[in-house]
């Protein structure tokens, strides 16, 4: 995978992005010189970079070494990975829970990965659909397993603190590939999987 080319790197010097949050707290009506926000936007230039670094992360690196040959073939879940992301349509923050499934076809990959692969697509401008897909297509392409399947719940802040105002509301989105979306057992198991909560 190319890495994308950033707006700027982390080199420039100066930092557009800490000229351009000078300027966008002007606008606002701030002063950028009181005590405050004298180092806001250096702090926002950082924090930007940063929940947008999966643009320069490669898949291919993270899956080094991390795929094995292996028998198994019953599913593999791992569930309740914690989710932030910023929308690209307000770049403000959506958060909240990703859940992976797998049903190897002679492969399996190191479980820490597939966290480490939702942090890639998370840590970009994204909407809540397509960052579900990128992560179903992204171990389908990798592993050729017999099915994939990602459910994210999330909730997203351009709507609670916007707009409609709706603080409670939860957005869920699937990609279910393969016998995940063929077959209504798999499927069916997939869900009360991850709908199980432990009782501690």
């Amino acid at each position: 995978m190319k890495k994308n080319k950033r707006l700027s790197s982390a080199s420039d010097t100066p930092d557009k992005i800490v000229g351009y949050a000078h300027s966008i707290l002007a606008e606002l009506g701030e002063n950028p010189k009181r005590e405050g926000l004298i180092k806001t936007p250096k702090r926002v230039a950082a924090s930007l970079r940063y929940l947008t670094s999966g643009y320069d992360m490669s898949v291919e690196q993270i899956m080094n070494r991390a795929i094995f040959h292996e028998s198994y073939d019953e599913m593999v879940v791992v569930k309740d990975i914690d989710l932030f992301s910023l929308c690209e349509h307000h770049m403000l923050p959506f958060y909240g829970k990703c859940h992976v499934a797998y049903i190897p076809n002679g492969k399996i990959i190191g479980l820490s990965k597939i966290p480490r692969i939702v942090n890639i697509f998370m840590r970009r401008l994204q909407v809540q659909e397509r960052l579900t897909t990128q992560i179903a297509e992204c171990l389908m392409s990798a592993l050729k397993p017999h099915g994939v399947g990602v459910v994210v719940e999330a909730q997203h802040l351009c709507m609670a603190m916007r707009g409609v105002e709706k603080q409670r509301a939860t957005c869920t989105t699937s990609s279910l590939l393969g016998s995940f979306r063929s077959d209504r057992g798999t499927r069916m198991e997939f869900m009360n999987l991850i709908q199980a909560r432990s009782d501690r």
